[in-house]
């Protein structure tokens, strides 16, 4: 009986927390918002691109080390009801190789903001399997979605993800297109001597299909630790690259990551994100989670908060808004890349969540 009284006491007592919690801002230590939450859902894919994840060797989570759908609704919830989270996205990995995925869409998609705003929820998907569900991904309330493609050609694209799997892509593209998840993204990591001939096709390409291309400088994220800088297409020669035969002009991009130019034809828009040459660490909104419940408040951090402990160790909401916030005023101002005492992290980027 007396569980009983306690499943039903607990629930009220943990609305009644948050209800009753001011809402404020998550302002980290350079005064800088935070708002956005990238999530890790796995660190297994269906691809093996070089500049993410080792062919090889690489030891999975088991089931019970990933965080449950309701261990992320709950860290969700705290970030939304308390500092009015703007926006999540879900990673891995390759998050739809996650069981149920359209389920944790679901959950998040009800979760409701202080300020009466809708939760942004998004995904980024490299699209292997995206024609299977995109339509119900967009039932379940996913707002927008990024699909990963760095090259058209079928052999580079073998060369790359080691799967041969581009006609399949292709087909997520326009299944996301057709099931109306816009803003649709197309991400493309520039490499030089690998795809660096193709962006001008990429644009043709994005604007066919009413999406967005967004060029990326190669980061050391990769799997294999084989980047180096000279790889490094510089975010001037990707844009001098591609207004050559679109002409577009730099508009204001606030918070995006992405400097973005819109066609001077008005039929659309690029993005180029200057990570290693132009770094938009000034303007960073974000926080990931890791598929095993690690906060992150960079992609380059050295150190990790772990959340999955205090879930499953009865942390109240309380305890787990301390940690969050304990993290938000220890970000990094910058990351390093490039200079002498740069770091590279321990974990590949399939590991901490693109």
């Amino acid at each position: 009986m007396c569980s009983d009284v306690e499943a039903t006491v607990s629930p009220r007592l943990e609305a009644m927390e948050q209800i009753q919690h001011p809402v404020a801002p998550l302002i980290d230590g350079h005064n800088r918002t935070v708002k956005d939450l990238r999530i890790s859902i796995t660190d297994r894919c269906n691809f093996r691109c070089s500049y993410c994840m080792p062919e090889e060797g690489m030891t999975w989570l088991e089931r019970p080390e990933l965080l449950s759908f309701e261990e992320i609704e709950r860290v969700v919830k705290v970030l939304v009801q308390r500092y009015d989270f703007e926006s999540v996205r879900l990673t891995g990995g390759e998050p739809t190789v996650r069981a149920q995925l359209p389920l944790l869409v679901e959950k998040l998609s009800q979760i409701k903001r202080p300020s009466g705003k809708q939760l942004d929820i998004s995904l980024t998907t490299n699209g292997a399997t995206l024609r299977l569900m995109a339509r119900e991904l967009k039932a379940a309330g996913l707002t927008r979605i990024n699909i990963s493609l760095d090259t058209l050609s079928r052999e580079r694209f073998i060369d790359l993800t080691k799967r041969d799997q581009l006609t399949n892509v292709l087909s997520g593209v326009e299944a996301a297109a057709g099931a109306g998840l816009v803003p649709l993204k197309i991400n493309t990591v520039v490499m030089r001597g690998v795809n660096d001939d193709e962006l001008v096709d990429l644009v043709a390409f994005a604007k066919q299909h009413g999406a967005t291309p967004r060029f990326i400088e190669f980061m050391p994220l990769d799997g294999d630790e084989t980047w180096d800088l000279d790889m490094v297409v510089p975010a001037r020669e990707i844009i001098d690259k591609i207004t050559s035969v679109y002409p577009a002009h730099l508009v204001s991009s606030g918070s995006d990551p992405a400097r973005r130019f819109i066609f001077d034809d008005q039929s659309g828009e690029f993005g180029v994100i200057a990570s290693v040459t132009m770094p938009f660490c000034d303007a960073c909104d974000r926080m990931r989670l890791t598929a095993d419940g690690k906060l992150r408040n960079c992609l380059f951090a050295i150190e990790e908060q772990d959340l999955r402990g205090l879930l499953r160790s009865g942390a109240s909401d309380d305890e787990i808004a301390r940690v969050v916030e304990h993290s938000a005023k220890s970000k990094w101002a910058g990351h390093q890349i490039g200079n002498v005492n740069f770091i590279r992290p321990k974990r590949s980027m399939s590991q901490i969540g693109g």
